[in-house]
């Protein structure tokens, strides 16, 4: 019986030291991912503080700004609530000339808007379905050469082209050049984007006689309208806000568009401010209302075409 003790007592020393060898157990590990996390947390709250710092504050200054009467606009904090908000600043930038400027905004964007799709979807069908010919490789490296072109570069010979073509103080001298810096970035969003269809879709209907036209509008535009809607957004945006061509390239008050129809604004209205900021919210109402309607397709078009 003694000596069976014995030899237990002895085996527990034995057992510990073979254990010695095993590695440590952690101690403060899920107190330093707590830790982590809990910082990670706080920066991206301050980020997203920051961010709303920014973005949020100027809008809010600018819509509460167009409500406001001239002596309120003089007496009260900047960011306090109009003590008496009043509609007449919009009223009276609709009794002015908004309508035709928005009407040349209108006609700009979707005539810019429509020739951009239209030519890059057919640019890029050409480029995919001609992949790995030469021609296909240097005309796709062609559309991302310019990108790399910065409008403010190439503004004087664009100024002269549109001088010689006669087209100087019209709507198409802003439609043109628009439609030629819209075109690279179309270009590489839809050529992404339709690369990841399979070709066997497109064997099939060769098979089937199908010519390229057919192909192009039965199956890559159906295909491809996720992109196209995202494309149509984002260059929609950029034409719309776009001020140095209507600036360089128009000069009559007729011609106008609504982002440099602002600066007129600001001359007629002198210093009143309120009126100037009415005008502002009303111009971009429209951009505002096709983004947040349009925001999911354009966030899943972007993202699209790159996964591999």
């Amino acid at each position: 019986m003694s000596t069976t003790m014995t030899k237990a007592r002895h085996a527990r020393p034995d057992t510990g030291h073979e254990g010695a060898g095993a590695p440590p157990a952690r101690t403060g590990g899920p107190r330093h991912l707590t830790a982590f996390g809990t910082v990670r947390r706080a920066l991206t709250g301050c980020t997203t503080l920051l961010w709303a710092a920014i973005v949020v504050v100027p809008v809010y200054w600018l819509v509460v700004t167009s409500l406001r009467t001239r002596a309120d606009f003089t007496a009260d904090s900047p960011l306090a609530l109009p003590g008496h908000p009043t509609l007449d600043n919009y009223r009276t930038v609709l009794a002015g000339d908004f309508t035709t400027y928005l009407l040349n905004s209108v006609i700009v964007t979707a005539a810019t808007v429509t020739v951009t799709v239209a030519v890059a979807l057919m640019a890029a069908f050409a480029i995919v379905r001609g992949a790995g010919s030469r021609l296909s490789r240097v005309s796709f490296r062609l559309y991302l050469l310019g990108l790399a072109i910065p409008l403010q570069a190439v503004i004087i010979p664009v100024y002269l082209l549109i001088i010689r073509m006669r087209l100087y103080d019209s709507l198409l001298a802003i439609v043109l050049p628009s439609v030629a810096f819209a075109l690279p970035i179309t270009v590489m969003i839809l050529v992404s984007f339709l690369r990841d269809v399979p070709r066997s879709l497109f064997e099939a209907m060769i098979v089937d006689g199908a010519g390229d036209w057919r192909m192009l509008f039965s199956l890559a535009a159906p295909l491809a309208r996720p992109a196209l809607m995202t494309v149509a957004v984002y260059d929609g945006l950029q034409v719309w806000n776009g001020f140095l061509f209507p600036l360089i390239l128009t000069q009559s008050g007729d011609k106008a568009v609504l982002p440099l129809a602002l600066t007129l604004y600001r001359g007629q209205f002198g210093i009143d401010v309120p009126a100037t900021m009415a005008a502002v919210v009303l111009s971009t109402l429209p951009m505002l209302a096709l983004f947040v309607l349009a925001r999911r397709q354009l966030v899943a078009g972007l993202t699209a075409g790159f996964s591999k």
